[in-house]
């Protein structure tokens, strides 16, 4: 390749990787530009050296790619429009046709924006990427792009613009930008956007604006700057004279801050009022100064934390979730002792380039989202002790590539799978005490290439089989702390592992296949990407089990609902649930509790008539609520007092009764034009057909109603009383009212609260010592009372104090003396005393047994010695003292005499293994490929000629399999496995990409890509999951894909061969003739 003109840019970094690992090929390769790498050899340059600033010249940008691009199978082409929509794609698809000018890829999973992702595409005008997961944007990813007019991209993850993204995009018109997590915009951001119309930062995290933002934008109209948390100091005052002088924000941007300001209207206070606390300059290490400077440039301190000399101290303080914004130069993050459950993936580490130790102990975390650690490549410690995880994969420790210490300790991680640690090459000590492990795959650790210490003391080992290969593997390593031991089967309960002869690590018959790979978290009757699960119309009663706990949206329309599910609160990262077209009747006031982050919530079409007051208590975020096309006649005043950020209702298509009961709903629709303008009066006769928002409040009147009552209008003209738990009315006109609280009945200064319903009942809330049905009797504080471990509960006037045991402490006794102390400490014999909170447990020196390791264990009780050989007692041990003529470790070999054939001869090794003796047992060692105790069993193929190919009948339970190939081949087209005739699955390579098309006759095939190409020559793990009707596709243990093919339940024809790497030439014909494969290349690798 060289004297060529190679530009080496991040483009071009693949290479470098690419001939490293060929050291004999493509030499004296070298870049022509940019200057500071010109006449350096490729191979030698660093990954970190290959950059693009989002600024470079686009002659050297351009990518190569086929001259006129394709039209992707998933999608649609035209009319010069590329339409991706809803089709489960996780990357932008590469070749493109070069002609078209839109691509829509809205409703999809695509998580980045790569370097020149659409640069090849000049003629675009319009490109929509909205609602994916996008998160990264390279700041080339638009570059070159001078046609396009409409860039959409609301409904992502993007936190932050990359300098000079929307560079060089001198045509566009409209910028979409909303429903995002932005918190930072750079002053240039917009600079080259001086035909922009339309911008909207709707609903984002932003919080100040640098001065000028706004001030090359010259033909803005239209500015969306609402739902975003301002704070409205000096350094945000030009923004409210830029309002005034161009009224173009049209969505009503308030400020969240100073108190004094909140929720006013930005461009409607005075200059005078944008005031900076203290000196007019902000000062380092305060807000002001935080916000006033660059992007991403250094945070304060997070509330109620102690920051000092790169410590971030933030333990016990009831944390539910990391702070969002940390200062830059910590090096030490201490957020133990708190309550957090969860480990979201918001990119904070990102921002964190000098961090080191990370301690997250004595938390409930249960769930680590995959790439939650992503940009933490500094960290190199991470204690997760005392918390709740049940298993560990790959991705939750994704980003953490220099770690060198990973604490586990104390968690319910029940086994250890082969993709459990990959990709962190960097640790030496990893803690896996006292969970409750019974299996560890084969080569679980064989990423770990540095570990040297690994701890598996405390774990319920079940020595079966699966777990023959461990025994050796600590034999051979010699890393792991004290002996960790078998707990099942019984015959090897207490026996450390290393010490366990490999024959008798037994399976019992047909129980050798359990695997512990995790399966993905998805309920059967819904499909998920990410965070959002989709449960559409199934014919739904109740929530279906196994939803993720850290879901964002869910959509249950078209179901069979007749309430709200009760499980909906213990989804607490909710942000939008869809209910519609169900037959909900009825809410209750606590239908939505502990939902704080949902800003979606759609209830249309039900059948909906009265809802409660407090319905929609503590839902603080609530953006958007959708009523229309219920049976709705009236709403009590004060409904919406807790969903303060509002900003739309949908209330059309219900019979609105328009009395003087309604006129509070009527003024408060009108103030930020909540309601669109669709919904109607149905009554009283005179207000029939009316508008609800643009009719006068004060034409909403009472012809002799005098309680807000709910009214269902029947065809007769009569009305139906469903009344509010205020107080219950009857007649015609709710002119009667009865209410259980009119005679005072709740004495000792209770609070009285009538009851919903149709009866006049009540119910009192008592104050602090007094309880009972009317606060009559003096309640017991120590009734229900909080001391633990045996603290004896002493009641005062109003509460209680514990009186704690001997070396017991805190205010409810819940502080465990430590148990290991000199002085408490009961391990005998140079014992290991381990204090865990139900008091000391003692982990045995060898050769001693007992609760706290007092006896000495005689290891003869269960001795196995043979052919009356003598068992002499050793310290944790024995040896067996042979009769004349036997020998072997347990006396087990009789008299040799001559002409008996040896141990090698009756071994009979298979496929050309050589056998050789290892004390009283013959070894066969396969050659590669093979293994089994004889080398019988077939492990790996070369496919070398191109109509190889393998043959699988009798298909047990087929098309319910876990399917893992490991792969590696250079090649881009390959059948990797096919199985059908008329129906089929196909799983091969397209483009360098796993392809996986399904058709259990329910025409026509679905199929699903992998997002990762595959033929790079290293070995790749492809898992494939089939279930009935459902796939899942996962690459290297990485987020699965999965493909649910609805429509009629067949299933494939077990009895078709399944075919793995090619197939016989006429199947392979008539299923490239049927499309059911893409490329009729046999795989070769």
């Amino acid at each position: 390749l060289h004297s060529n003109h190679l530009f080496c840019d991040c483009h071009l970094a693949w290479l470098s990787q690419w001939l490293r690992q060929r050291p004999t090929i493509g030499l004296f390769t070298q870049c022509s530009g940019p200057a500071q790498l010109r006449g350096l050899n490729v191979a030698e340059i660093q990954k970190n050296e290959f950059s693009c600033s989002g600024q470079t010249d686009s002659a050297h940008a351009q990518l190569c790619s086929l001259s006129s691009g394709s039209c992707p199978a998933m999608c649609t082409c035209s009319n010069g429009i590329v339409d991706c929509r809803g089709k489960g794609l996780t990357a932008i698809p590469a070749n493109l046709p070069e002609t078209m000018t839109e691509i829509r890829l809205e409703l999809n999973g695509i998580k980045s924006i790569p370097p020149g992702a659409f640069s090849p595409y000049k003629k675009l005008r319009r490109i929509d990427l909205s609602n994916n997961q996008i998160s990264e944007i390279a700041p080339d990813a638009f570059q070159g792009l001078r046609s396009l007019n409409s860039l959409v991209l609301y409904g992502n993850k993007i936190t932050d613009l990359p300098k000079g993204v929307f560079g060089g995009l001198f045509a566009l018109q409209l910028l979409l930008l909303n429903a995002n997590k932005i918190n930072c915009v750079r002053a240039d951001a917009f600079q080259d956007l001086q035909n922009l119309s339309l911008l909207s930062l709707y609903d984002n995290k932003i919080q100040s604006l640098a001065k000028g933002t706004f001030t090359s934008l010259r033909a803005i109209q239209t500015l969306h700057l609402a739902q975003n948390p301002f704070i409205c100091d000096c350094n945000l005052k030009w923004l409210a004279d830029f309002l005034r002088a161009n009224p173009v924000e049209t969505s009503g941007a308030r400020c969240a801050s100073p108190r004094r300001l909140a929720n006013k209207r930005i461009g409607q206070i005075k200059s005078k009022k944008f005031r900076c606390s203290g000196e007019s300059c902000p000062q380092p290490w305060t807000e002001d100064y935080q916000l006033n400077s660059e992007c991403n440039s250094d945070v304060v301190c997070p509330p109620k934390c102690r920051c000092e000399s790169g410590v971030v101290e933030c333990s016990n303080l009831k944390l539910t979730k990391i702070p969002d914004r940390i200062p830059q130069s910590t090096a030490e993050l201490r957020l133990n002792n708190n309550e957090i459950s969860i480990l979201e993936a918001t990119g904070i580490f990102k921002k964190l380039p000098h961090l080191k130790k990370i301690n997250l102990s004595n938390n409930k975390v249960s769930e680590i989202e995959d790439g939650a650690f992503e940009g933490a490549s500094s960290v190199n410690e991470l204690h997760l002790t005392v918390n709740q995880l049940e298993s560990v994969r790959s991705g939750m420790f994704r980003g953490l590539d220099g770690l060198r210490t990973l604490m586990l300790r104390n968690n319910r991680i029940s086994c250890i799978h082969n993709d459990s640690f990959t990709g962190l090459r960097n640790v030496r000590l990893l803690s896996l005490y006292d969970n409750q492990i019974s299996t560890i795959a084969p080569g679980a650790f064989d990423t770990l290439q540095s570990l040297s210490t690994l701890n598996l003391l405390a774990n319920p080992f079940n020595c079966n089989c699966q777990l023959a290969w461990l025994g050796d593997w600590l034999r051979k390593r010699k890393i792991v702390t004290g002996n960790p031991r078998c707990q099942n089967p019984d015959f090897l309960r207490q026996i450390p592992l290393q010490d366990v002869a490999f024959p008798d690590f037994r399976c019992e018959e047909g129980k050798e296949e359990t695997s512990c790979i995790p399966r993905p978290q998805c309920p059967q009757e819904c499909t998920c990407l990410d965070t959002v699960v989709r449960c559409s119309n199934k014919h739904l009663k109740a929530l279906p089990k196994g939803i993720p706990k850290n879901v964002t949206e869910l959509y249950l329309d078209g179901n069979q609902f007749t309430q709200v599910p009760g499980q909906l609160s213990t989804f607490k990262y909710l942000q939008l649930v869809d209910l519609s077209n169900n037959k909900i009747s009825s809410l209750s006031n606590s239908s939505f509790t502990n939902m704080s982050q949902l800003t979606t919530l759609i209830l249309s079409y039900n059948s909906l008539q009265c809802i409660p007051p407090l319905a929609f208590e503590g839902l603080r975020s609530l953006r958007l609520l959708s009523l229309h096309g219920n049976d709705i006649s009236s709403l009590p005043e004060g409904i919406f007092t807790d969903v303060t950020s509002l900003s739309h209702l949908a209330i059309g298509a219900n019979p609105l009764y328009c009395s003087c009961n309604l006129r509070w709903l009527s003024s408060w629709v009108k103030t930020g034009y909540k309601e669109p303008g669709i919904a109607r009066c149905a009554g009283p006769p005179d207000m029939e057909g009316k508008l609800l928002l643009t009719t006068p409040a004060k034409k909403f009147e009472c012809q002799g109603e005098r309680c807000p009552c709910c009214l269902s209008i029947h065809s007769s003209g009569h009305q139906a009383e469903r009344c509010f738990g205020s107080r219950i009315l009857f007649g015609r006109d709710c002119e009667v009212a009865l209410s259980g609280c009119s005679s005072n009945p709740c004495a000792n200064g209770g609070t009285c609260q009538p009851q919903e319903g149709e009866g006049a009942g009540f119910r009192c809330l008592c104050p602090v010592g007094f309880e009972g049905p009317s606060c009559h009797t003096t309640s017991d504080p120590c009734k229900e009372h909080s001391c633990k471990n045996g603290g004896s509960c002493v009641p005062s006037a109003t509460n209680y104090t514990c009186l704690c045991p001997a070396h017991y402490t805190g205010e409810f006794c819940e502080q465990p003396p430590n148990f290991c102390s000199d002085e408490l400490n009961p391990c005998q014999h140079d014992s290991t005393c381990i204090s865990t909170s139900q008091g000391p447990r003692c982990e045995c020196a060898p050769g001693y047994v007992g609760s706290n390791c007092s006896e000495d264990f005689d290891d003869c009780q269960d001795h196995r010695c043979q052919n009356n050989a003598r068992c002499l007692d050793e310290v944790n041990g024995y040896s067996c003292l042979c009769t004349e003529g036997y020998s072997g470790q347990l006396c087990e070999m009789p008299p040799h005499t001559s002409g008996q054939p040896g141990l090698c001869e009756r071994a009979e090794c298979q496929n050309g293994a050589p056998c050789v003796e290892r004390g009283a047992r013959a070894l066969c060692q396969c050659l590669p490929g093979f293994g089994g105790p004889k080398c019988e069993k077939l492990l790996s193929v070369n496919f070398v000629d191109r109509d190889t190919y393998l043959q699988f009948t009798d298909l047990q339970d087929w098309p319910r399999a876990n399917i893992t190939l490991q792969v590696s081949t250079a090649e881009g087209n390959g059948i990797l496995l096919y199985n059908g005739d008329s129906d089929h699955m196909a799983v091969e390579l397209y483009q360098g990409h796993v392809r996986v098309s399904y058709d259990p006759g329910t025409h026509p095939s679905s199929a699903i890509y992998s997002a990762e190409t595959i033929n790079d020559g290293q070995f790749h793990t492809v898992e494939l999951v089939t279930f009935d009707q459902m796939v899942n596709l996962s690459i290297d243990g990485g987020s699965p894909m999965t493909m649910d093919n609805s429509g009629k339940h067949y299933t494939l024809n077990s009895e078709a061969p399944l075919y793995v790497g090619g197939m016989p030439v006429d199947v392979n014909s008539a299923a490239f003739r049927l499309w059911q494969l893409l490329n009729g290349t046999s795989f070769h690798g």
